[in-house]
């Protein structure tokens, strides 16, 4: 897709209009089809796998970076403080992984995908890849038989896997011009029916918003950290990169970049030039002489392939604050989980 027609999509996903009319046949077969998938879920044609820990699915319903990956990692800090021992799923998107694989410290983005191998870094708790979320699930519990919570990447629409509770997080963009996918943004309609058999109990969904929206639910604070870190975990106060000679060019291949660009303008880092590329762009192909010269600035998931090339380059880490009302629903919710489970002597079944 080229970047113009990709541009106008995007911009009809907002705002509706001619590109979204003509779209909607194809959004009308596409609601029909998930329509089918979950109606198999309902009527028991296709089943959902209990794993033997409680599973919290992170996702959203609108295509694109919503904020998933800084809230998996400030669920699994909540869940630590509390004296569990949580480990991360996810599809580990952009990865070449054929069975489900653990990141550890050696792994490649390339392999493992991006978000993976940044949540590795920054959770401190086993992390698992895997395509199949429920063998994804099997591996972790395997390899790490202490872990008293499954914290699952993405996966609102992964119904394999049964969730005892889940979070969906939206963005400034809310739901859009309320369309399905293409014609609009919606993976799936807004607010959703619960497909029972399948786990996913709409009394155990909490909405987190990471960008002001017209939503109910709960708002997240979102700031980019005061410094910026090299490859060698050197740190660098952003007031010392906005007194550097050199120009700063920023580049960032995630879901909407204009975002990091603008939190870096608003903390009074002057940027020379600017490259928005595509969401987990792997930085292979990256035209070394547009940074030549520079001082380079990107986003933690972008760091973690960048560095391979340029390991001076400078990570700003996003800091995401959830809120306490936030934790303390999921603290009830999670208790209710538990007390659901007594009868059962790992909590939960598996169909």
């Amino acid at each position: 897709m080229g970047p113009a027609l990709q541009a106008a999509i995007t911009r009809a996903w907002v705002a509706g209009g001619w590109v979204s009319i003509g779209l909607s046949p194809v959004a009308w077969l596409y609601g029909a089809l998930t329509g089918l998938q979950r109606a198999a879920y309902r009527v028991g044609l296709l089943r959902s796998h209990r794993l033997p820990v409680p599973v919290i699915v992170v996702g959203n319903v609108v295509a694109g970076g919503a904020g998933k990956t800084p809230t998996v990692l400030g669920v699994v800090a909540h869940l630590i403080a509390q004296g569990y021992r949580p480990g991360i799923i996810s599809r580990g998107y952009g990865g070449s992984h054929q069975v489900p694989t653990e990141v550890i410290s050696g792994s490649l983005a390339a392999d493992v995908g991006d978000e993976p191998l940044l949540m590795h870094r920054n959770s401190g708790v086993p992390v698992v890849v895997g395509r199949d979320r429920v063998a994804a699930g099997l591996c972790l519990l395997n390899l790490h038989p202490d872990t008293t919570h499954v914290v699952c990447d993405d996966g609102l629409q992964h119904y394999r896997l049964y969730r005892d509770f889940e979070i969906c997080v939206f963005d400034a963009r809310g739901t859009g011009n309320g369309r399905l996918l293409p014609a609009g943004p919606l993976r799936q309609a807004w607010p959703r029916a619960a497909v029972a058999p399948a786990g996913q109990a709409v009394e155990r969904t909490l909405v987190l918003h990471t960008g002001a929206n017209a939503l109910p639910g709960f708002k997240a604070r979102r700031a980019l950290a005061p410094f910026a870190l090299n490859a060698a975990g050197q740190a660098m106060e952003l007031s010392a990169l906005r007194d550097l000679k050199t120009p700063c060019h920023a580049v960032a291949g995630i879901a909407q970049p204009e975002n990091f660009f603008s939190m870096l303008r608003d903390l009074g880092l002057s940027l020379a030039s600017t490259r928005a590329l595509p969401d987990h762009y792997d930085f292979d192909s990256y035209p070394r002489n547009e940074y030549k010269g520079k001082t380079l600035i990107c986003t933690e998931k972008d760091a973690t392939k960048l560095w391979q090339h340029r390991p001076d380059a400078w990570s700003v880490p996003l800091i995401q604050t959830l809120p306490s009302d936030f934790l303390a629903a999921l603290d009830a919710g999670l208790h209710g989980v538990r007390k659901a489970s007594v009868s059962s002597p790992h909590g939960h079944t598996t169909h």
